[in-house]
């Protein structure tokens, strides 16, 4: 019998070509970082390269939004419940201690509830907080003239950078317990073949990262 698909098609090719998306980036904003953006040429090949990835973001963010609510997934899967309010406990518990003595996972993801109550708060808080923070941030650096303009007067070009950045620094930090959370399935890929097959991962489990 086959696995029950826990990851639609439409969302796993997101997810990857999302994480393309952000490792570019991540690469050029760092590039930026290093060099600062007022000694760089307009042209210079990372400014643009962000650019064109940052409108790619904002692209693959929409579409994330409109499948999720479109599709009736951000309800089923995404939504805090009461049940969910009582097991942030043990979820906290186990990522903190129990897994690290080999207890079990108290949550087990299934086609009708795939995060436990720890995930949805950081997939909505990314998703729906930081992600269009990033996105509203980096259009208003797009060099409109007459946005570009008003931004200068009104002295929010620094408050509009440090916000930006501080996005982006929090989903790196994201990123990196996203993908140590991945190796935390019965083998080290499991999670990650979970995401590639969209079926639940060998012996049940399902997705947990």
């Amino acid at each position: 019998m086959n696995s029950p698909c826990l990851h639609p098609l439409p969302l796993r090719l997101w997810h990857w070509l999302n994480a393309l998306i952000v490792f570019g980036l991540l690469g050029t904003g760092l590039h930026l970082r290093l060099h600062g953006m007022a000694a760089l040429h307009p042209r210079d090949p990372a400014l643009l390269l962000h650019k064109g990835l940052g409108l790619a973001m904002i692209a693959t963010t929409l579409f994330w939004l409109v499948y999720a609510f479109g599709s009736g997934s951000r309800r089923c899967h995404y939504r805090i419940r009461k049940g969910d309010l009582r097991g942030m406990a043990a979820q906290a518990r186990y990522y903190l201690f129990s897994i690290f003595v080999g207890e079990e996972n108290p949550f087990h993801a299934q086609t009708t509830a795939k995060y436990n109550p720890l995930q949805k708060i950081a997939y909505d808080t990314v998703m729906l907080v930081f992600l269009p923070l990033q996105a509203i941030t980096g259009l208003l650096f797009l060099n409109v003239p007459p946005l570009r303009d008003g931004l200068l007067a009104a002295n929010l070009v620094g408050p509009l950078g440090a916000l930006h950045v501080l996005c982006s620094y929090l989903l790196l930090l994201y990123l990196v317990v996203h993908l140590y959370m991945s190796t935390l399935g019965e083998t080290f890929f499991s999670h990650t073949w979970a995401m590639i097959s969209g079926g639940a991962e060998k012996g049940g489990k399902g997705k947990e990262t």
